[in-house]
């Protein structure tokens, strides 16, 4: 609806701010739950801009190309709230999809295969994971539930062969994950 709007505006430059700040709040709030795929969403916003900082001297005020980068915003926005109803084609939740995303994101940056119809259930059970030592509301600040937390993701890993390489790194990457989401959650 406030899309509909700005798309309305006749000035350029002002309809080009507000679009920026529209994705910009949209790609933070997303990457509050989804760590993964909202960075992904920055850094396409982020080569975005660039290329539109970079322009040459003489498009600086052309409108055709205000209106491209215009666009290109929009076009990207549209993407983002694809990618936010994308868990429903998996047949998962919202913050399970946050997990699918991490786990399948470690595979790829570590080149290692993981069937798809294992990761579904393990991103599911990763959440359970998660929501089981996290039910508490200081648990962020106590350093026993976040062991605890550690310990049963990494044995839930573990007996599902995830992953099939030992790298310390995994861990802390799935672990992040679960404190951002569990941070941005009760918030």
């Amino acid at each position: 609806e406030f899309l509909e709007k700005i798309k309305k505006i006749k000035l350029p430059n002002t309809k080009l701010k507000l679009l920026q700040k529209l994705l910009k709040k949209a790609i933070d709030d997303f990457r509050k739950v989804n760590k993964a795929k909202g960075t992904d969403f920055a850094k396409k916003f982020r080569a975005l801009v660039d290329k539109y900082n970079e322009r040459k001297e003489q498009d600086v005020l052309v409108s055709n190309v205000l209106e491209d980068f215009t666009d290109e915003i929009i076009d990207l926005y549209e993407a983002l709230k694809k990618e936010k109803a994308s868990f429903a084609d998996l047949g998962i939740d919202f913050e399970e999809k946050a997990f699918y995303d991490i786990l399948k994101a470690i595979a790829k940056k570590y080149e290692f295969e993981y069937p798809d119809e294992k990761l579904i259930p393990l991103s599911k059970a990763v959440k359970d994971v998660v929501d089981d030592k996290t039910k508490y509301t200081d648990w962020d600040n106590r350093e026993d539930i976040k062991a605890e937390l550690k310990v049963d993701l990494i044995m839930l890993l573990a007996e599902n062969g995830y992953p099939p390489i030992t790298h310390d790194d995994v861990y802390k990457e799935i672990f992040e994950q679960a404190q951002n989401f569990k941070k941005y959650q009760t918030a």
